[in-house]
């Protein structure tokens, strides 16, 4: 079997959520149990640090492998969405999964006889679990898919549960409020293992959050209560400088966004709890990996700068919670006019994050390929009721090279509303180049 064959089969032969939406979602692990025991249980080679929640769960993730990775550990990462390639969800020490070893695993999946039907991220996890035994990691940084609860990757006991943020996304399946959709992402709090709660500002999430830690009798701890980060400054070359309580040296973040303050004091404070259970972590290592987390993991789409004159930007914030903060981060641009690329996923609450955005700029509104889009003509209608006016491409090239026809050198183009947008553009580019 190619790795074409193998990711083929994966995509197309296996439910996926990302592809088919609410028909590709699998609640409940027993089939994560029925593949980890297949396995011979492999994510308990390793110790692990599990991260939930709405938003920030990509930056923290990647911060918090570069900062083991700089520390001089072997470390495993594993997330999702992928952008162009199948392999970025699964990377050791930001080395991607080698395309034979994905071909050998799914081949060996298909001769096994199991007798269960997994989904897609069923077994990409149970992959990416083997995976990093094989390699020996020293630690692996896992990724809940979608809620945390019934995620399938719930299966491990990590050494440290982080949850970022809760907001109201994904309710078909985590409920209306955001006590329901807490409730789910505390499903990841282990007995006697510390978490620690990036936002909990809302007084219902912090309720769920503590009953639940105190119920498992785990350590919490509020990032927010007693933040580290004391103040941040945007230099002309578009890293963050960070002032810390626990370094007298600044730190200087690859990831720039204003978004990226609230994920940054909870990685240090992730830090915190990691040294406190004995893993030795120098500031050098934590000056280093934010310094080039991109480069280190292979990061990208959270307020990347792809291009200048004009000022070209992506992000992959997709829902309100995201865009509450990318709106306030567009409205401070610099520019003389802004371009806004961007498609979304159907499921989404698409009026909500419309009613965010700016007034004054020009839309081409756009869809990805993939089934769960909603369709660029409609978005481009639901966008005139918001006051938003612009023009509607079949696919996200022709929108973005429509933009950048359209910008001047002082002009800003920005793309985003998906991952999936993101990919399609990506792919193009990449290929090109």
């Amino acid at each position: 079997m190619t790795y074409q064959e193998a990711t083929n089969y994966l995509f197309s032969q296996l439910p996926a959520f990302e592809r088919q939406g609410a028909s590709g979602y699998k609640p409940g692990l027993g089939t994560a149990i029925a593949l980890d025991n297949w396995l011979g249980n492999p994510h308990r080679a390793y110790p692990c640090i599990h991260i939930a929640g709405t938003n920030g769960k990509g930056s923290v993730s990647n911060l918090i492998a570069a900062t083991l990775q700089a520390a001089g550990y072997r470390v495993g990462l594993f997330t999702s969405p992928h952008l162009v390639d199948f392999r970025e969800r699964i990377r050791v020490n930001g080395v991607m999964i080698p395309k034979r070893t994905v071909s050998r695993f799914v081949e060996r999946w298909m001769a096994s006889g199991l007798q269960c039907e997994p989904s897609f991220f069923e077994l990409t996890t149970a992959l990416a679990f083997e995976y990093f035994k094989k390699c020996k990691v020293d630690f692996a940084v896992i990724e809940v898919g979608l809620g945390g609860r019934l995620d399938c990757s719930n299966i491990i006991t990590p050494m440290l549960s982080i949850i970022t943020n809760i907001s109201i996304d994904h309710t078909q399946f985590l409920g209306n409020t955001l006590a329901q959709i807490a409730s789910e992402k505390a499903g990841i709090i282990k007995p006697g293992v510390p978490v620690v709660v990036g936002n909990a500002s809302q007084p219902e999430v912090r309720k769920v959050m503590e009953a639940t830690a105190h119920e498992q009798h785990s350590p919490i701890t509020f990032a927010g209560d007693v933040p580290i980060v004391i103040g941040t400054v945007t230099g002309n070359d578009g890293t963050l400088s960070v002032f810390t309580t626990d370094y007298e040296s600044t730190l200087i973040s690859q990831l720039s966004a204003d978004y990226q303050v609230e994920n940054i004091n909870t990685v240090l404070h992730a830090i915190r709890a990691l040294k406190g259970a004995g893993v030795k972590i120098g500031f050098r290592a934590v000056k280093k990996a934010f310094a080039h987390v991109c480069e280190m993991t292979g990061f990208m789409a959270r307020w990347m700068v792809m291009g200048s004159n004009p000022t070209v930007i992506c992000d992959a914030g997709h829902n309100a919670g995201a865009w509450l903060q990318l709106s306030k981060q567009l409205s401070n641009l610099e520019c003389e006019r802004l371009h806004m690329v961007l498609g979304f996923s159907a499921d989404k609450d698409i009026d909500t994050v419309l009613s965010m955005m700016p007034q004054k700029a020009t839309y081409y509104f756009t869809q990805a390929q993939s089934p769960r889009s909603m369709q660029a003509h409609d978005l481009q209608a639901l966008g005139r009721k918001h006051g938003l006016i612009g023009a509607s491409y079949g696919k996200a090239v022709n929108a973005y090279r429509a933009a950048m026809k359209a910008a001047s050198s002082n002009d800003a183009v920005f793309i985003g509303g998906s991952f999936y947008v993101l990919g399609d553009l990506f792919s193009i580019i990449m290929h090109r180049n």
